[in-house]
C-alpha cells in the first residue's frame, strides 16, 4: 500500500501567511497540516490563506483538521481562509455546513449549482 504524501509551503508577508498544500490530506498527513497552521498562529500570523489548488484528495481527517484549526485560529484572533478546494471537498464542506471556511463562496456555488447531474462542474459525493 502506497503512503500518502503532502507537501506544505509557507510564504509570509508581514502578519499574513500563504500556505500552499500539494498532495493528499488524510489520516497520515493531517498532522503535518495541523503543525504548519498551528505554527502560523503561534508565530503571530493574523491571516492564514490556504491554497488547495494542488490537493488531489482530502478525507474526513483533513476536514476535521480544518475545522479544529479554524477554532484555534478564531480563539487566537487569526483568520483562516481556504482557497480553491477540489470540487469534491467543496461539496462535502457545503453538505456539512463548513462553507464558512471557504474564501471564494461564489465559485463554490457556481460549480455545484450551475451544472446539471453528470455534467462537468457538478460535484457528486
Amino acid at each position: 500500500m502506497r503512503s500518502a504524501q503532502l507537501n506544505v509551503y509557507r510564504h509570509d508577508r508581514d502578519t499574513r501567511a500563504l500556505i500552499t498544500l500539494a498532495g493528499e490530506i488524510d489520516l497520515a498527513t493531517a498532522p503535518l497540516l495541523c503543525s504548519a497552521l498551528t505554527t502560523c498562529v503561534h508565530d503571530g500570523i493574523r491571516t492564514v490563506d490556504v491554497d488547495l489548488t494542488a490537493v488531489t484528495f482530502c478525507d474526513v481527517s483533513g476536514l476535521n483538521a480544518f475545522l479544529a484549526l479554524s477554532q484555534l485560529a478564531t480563539d487566537a484572533g487569526t483568520v483562516l481562509q481556504l482557497h480553491y478546494p477540489p470540487r469534491t471537498l467543496a461539496r462535502i464542506m457545503e453538505i456539512v455546513g463548513a462553507c464558512f471556511l471557504l474564501h471564494e463562496l461564489h465559485e463554490l456555488h457556481a460549480t455545484t449549482q450551475d451544472a446539471g447531474p453528470g455534467q462537468p462542474g457538478r460535484a457528486s459525493v
